[in-house]
This record gives structure tokens, C-alpha cells and sequence, in this order.
């Protein structure tokens, strides 16, 4: 067995058996949560006791991690919450929250009932979708959340769903439209288009929606990436915004901004959380603003984040 396999079997013992000794899950629970059997449960159990990870508590470097996500989970209601370790040597890097997204993604894709995944874009989940196994997935759907175009015309950069598509092999409903349309009424027209209408009703029936967080500060993606102008993003600090998710704009209490650059956002509506699960994939500690508006008014009910940042959560 290679090392990473040996790793990723210990890394599944210890959340097994963190489950069942410290949060007092039954096998079922674990099996369910874990997405494998009752009989791999059990091994994985009988793992974590007879590798030595559990003792008074459980001593594998996972354990702070599924603190800090049962924490995470109570403090702002969310439905699921996977915190991974921070790299000591790096705030940044985003590719341990990459790769937990991936496993998230890859483990709803591997249902054998057919589902319906919204997925959004930016730097992470583009990380998370390139490290997805090819799979042949012809039963489900992806849907993209957002236009498809950047701001001079070309496909954007960041737009995950075409390589979503291409290595999992599921049918995709890419959104044909630029990401900011130039005015309200341009927007409502290309909303009217049956071929936009009937992925926007197909986005709202998600089961499942991975998208990332973006922060509103000076190095903010839409500004960088070219969707919006400077005079725009002064425009929605002014009016107290601090984060947006596929190019909703909203403040630190979580509610949409008014006007500015919102009223002409061509993304379909973030699908209900009531009825659905949305997941984010985002940390740092510029968007710690941006992350706890959107767990405070619940326009997720999912997050993927690393130690530093869940630990900030909290401490907030």
C-alpha cells in the first residue's frame, strides 16, 4: 500500500473513530456520514483502536480538526462542516480545502440515485474540480450557477462547469451569459430566453451546490478578474458590502445589497438552503468578514475551511 493510500486509510480511522468514541455515533451514523457500509465502518473503528489513535482522546492530528467542524456546526447551525488541517509554512494555499471539496464533490457524484449538483466558480473549487478522479456519471446533472463569459467576451477563467463535465462525464447546463450583464433590462431579457429560463429552474432544483466566497476588499476576484470597475467596488464598500457569492453582493449581517452591481448579476439565485445543501469552500483571513456573514444569515448551510479559519469563526 503506497504511503498517501496509508495515510488516507488512517485519516478515515481517525474520523471513524472520533465519530464513534467522542461524538457517540452509532456504526449506522458513521456508515451514513461516511459515506461507506456498516462492515467498513466497523473496520475503520477497529482501526483507529488497534493503530493506537484512540486512547483517553484521540491522538491523530485530524482530531482538533473535527472539533473545531462539530463547533462549527453548532455555533451556526450548518448541516455539514469539514475543516482540514492549516499548512504551518502557508496562510494561503488553498489546497487542503481543495481537496476535502473534492472528496465532498466526488462522494455525491458516486450516488447511484441521480441528482442535481449546482456549482459555482472561483480559485478553489477550480482547484478542487482538477483534482477529480475520472468518473462516468451520465445519470446526473451539473448546472452552472453563473454566466459563462467574462467581461471581454471569453470564457471565464474561473467557470468550473466544462471541466466538471468533462471528467465526471455528467450532463452539464452551463449558463451562456456574461457573469455582469451592462444593465437591469439586459439581464431580465436574457433571463426571458427559454434556453436561460429552463436552467435557472433546473439551478433552483439542486440537491447539492459547492461555491466559493469572495471578500470585497481591494484585491477583491470580481474587481480583479475584470467583472466590475474600481468606481464599482468603492460603490458596494460604501453601501457596506463584504462578500459575495456568484456575484451576489452582500453585507456583514448577510443580507443583499441594493442596487449597484446587483441589480444586474446574470447568476442564478442562490438555491434554497431550506430544501437543499449548499457548501462553501473558503478561508483566509481576508475573507474571515465574508465567510461569518454568510454563515450568520444562512446563505450557506455547508463549509469547507481550514484550522486557522474555523478557529477565528469561533472566536468571533
Amino acid at each position: 500500500m503506497s504511503r498517501q493510500a496509508d495515510t488516507t486509510r488512517l485519516d478515515d480511522a481517525a474520523r471513524a473513530g472520533w465519530l464513534y468514541y467522542v461524538a457517540g455515533n452509532t456504526q449506522d451514523q458513521i456508515a451514513a456520514k461516511l459515506g461507506v457500509s456498516r462492515q467498513t465502518a466497523q473496520r475503520l473503528v477497529s482501526l483507529a483502536v488497534s493503530e493506537g489513535l484512540v486512547r483517553v482522546r484521540l491522538d491523530h492530528p485530524i482530531a482538533s480538526c473535527l472539533d473545531l467542524a462539530a463547533s462549527l456546526r453548532s455555533r451556526y447551525a450548518l448541516d455539514l462542516a469539514e475543516v482540514v488541517p492549516s499548512d504551518p509554512e502557508s496562510s494561503s494555499t488553498t489546497l487542503g480545502v481543495a481537496d476535502a471539496t473534492a472528496a465532498e464533490i466526488e462522494k455525491r457524484l458516486r450516488s447511484a440515485e441521480p441528482i442535481v449538483m449546482a456549482i459555482g466558480t472561483g480559485r478553489t473549487l477550480k482547484a478542487a474540480i482538477e483534482q477529480l478522479p475520472s468518473m462516468d456519471c451520465p445519470h446526473h446533472k451539473v448546472v452552472s450557477l453563473t454566466g459563462t463569459i467574462g467581461p471581454d467576451g471569453s470564457a471565464a477563467f474561473y467557470n468550473v462547469i466544462f471541466t466538471l463535465s468533462d471528467r465526471v462525464k455528467a450532463r452539464s447546463f452551463p449558463m451562456p451569459l456574461p457573469v455582469i450583464a451592462s444593465s437591469p433590462d439586459e439581464r431580465q431579457m436574457l433571463h426571458r430566453q427559454p434556453m436561460i429560463r429552463s436552467t435557472l429552474e433546473l439551478a433552483a432544483q439542486a440537491h447539492v451546490t459547492f461555491v466559493g466566497i469572495g471578500d470585497l476588499g481591494p484585491e477583491a476576484p470580481l474587481y480583479v478578474d475584470g467583472f466590475i470597475s474600481g468606481a464599482e467596488l468603492k460603490a458596494l464598500q460604501k453601501a457596506g458590502a463584504v462578500g459575495e457569492i456568484v456575484g451576489w453582493a452582500y453585507d456583514r449581517e448577510g443580507r443583499l445589497v441594493e442596487g449597484i452591481t446587483n441589480d444586474r448579476v446574470a447568476s442564478a439565485p442562490i438555491p434554497s438552503r431550506e430544501r437543499n445543501l449548499v457548501i462553501a469552500s473558503a478561508m483566509g483571513e481576508r475573507k474571515l468578514g465574508s465567510i461569518r456573514a454568510a454563515l450568520v444569515r444562512r446563505l450557506v448551510n455547508g463549509l469547507i475551511t481550514d484550522e486557522r479559519t474555523a478557529a477565528a469563526l469561533l472566536d468571533a
